[in-house]
């Protein structure tokens, strides 16, 4: 798998999270789902800012799209791939 793959589905991740934990905010609010998908969406959210980070190599739009919660993750990915793409190193 490639860091930029990986970064994709650290990005999917957060998002299918966040989307549930918003889902379940304006239905039913079960505790125990609030309570379960609260931190994988939290870890999932500082992996990809993480592997963002690492990502990066000095570029500053890279990780600071992976600020954006929800899918800061995916856009990150995408100017991961932009650079890949500019530089020749299709995947």
């Amino acid at each position: 798998m490639t860091p930029r793959r990986a970064l994709h589905l650290l990005g999917a991740v957060e998002l299918t999270t966040l989307a549930f934990l918003l889902l379940n905010l304006v239905t039913v609010h079960h505790r125990t789902v609030s309570g379960i998908l609260g931190p994988v969406h939290g870890l999932a959210y500082t992996a990809t800012i993480i592997a963002a980070v690492l990502l990066a190599h000095g570029r500053r739009r890279v990780w600071l799209s992976a600020l954006v919660p929800g899918f800061g993750g995916l856009l990150a990915a995408r100017a991961v791939n932009a650079r890949r793409v500019r530089a020749g190193l299709e995947d």
